[in-house]
């Protein structure tokens, strides 16, 4: 079943303005935890020359990225994958961009250890890592909406959590990621790029 977030309705073109300042002319953008895949179809659309692979390890968000992906009918498009970022075996080897839209304070800090684990694996020198969301800076949330946030999504799961750019971007450069441009963007997010060195 198709399903719509309207989060991803609002925040699709300034994601597409940032995104588009780092992408290749042609190549493979892989997309971890599509969600809804309203995004994967922007990104298809957006970026003719690339080649969208989505992933989603939850079988009803599959359901929902197929619907779309079958609606726009994209030949850049592929079907959406099985993929958990915490398995070492990702179902993609190579992907010359990785994006990762509202995962990482949505799942376990060992969720953002893999995912940048896996970035280091599947980029090549260059390759583009492409994150959105709210961050803490300096350890501080930016705004009083995220600390109430960030304190509702502990209450959800204490794993989960508005993570600390610094503490991201120290973890990204363990996996040979440089952090090239943080971009603040609506609602209190950040577009967080970084490069495979």
């Amino acid at each position: 079943m198709k399903r719509i977030a309207p989060a991803a309705e609002r925040n699709t073109a300034p994601i597409l303005e940032v995104l588009g300042r780092f992408v290749p002319e042609a190549g493979l953008l892989l997309e971890v935890a599509s969600g809804t895949g309203q995004h994967a179809v922007a990104f298809a659309r957006a970026f003719a020359g690339l080649t969208v692979q989505p992933t989603e390890p939850q079988a009803a968000g599959r359901e929902s990225i197929e619907a779309h992906r079958v609606e726009a009918g994209l030949e850049n498009l592929l079907p959406p994958l099985d993929l958990d970022v915490t398995h070492s075996e990702w179902p993609v080897a190579r992907a010359d961009v990785l994006v990762a839209i509202n995962m990482i304070h949505i799942s376990p800090w060992a969720a953002t250890q893999a995912l940048m684990a896996g970035a280091g694996r599947v980029l090549p020198p260059g390759g583009v890592l492409y994150l959105y969301g709210p961050y803490l800076v300096d350890g501080e949330p930016t705004t009083e909406s995220n600390r109430t946030f960030d304190a509702s999504l502990r209450m959800r799961d204490p794993r989960w959590g508005i993570r600390d750019l610094q503490v991201v971007t120290d973890e990204a450069a363990g996996h040979g990621l440089e952090r090239v441009d943080v971009v603040p963007m609506p609602a209190n997010n950040f577009s967080v790029v970084f490069r495979r060195r």
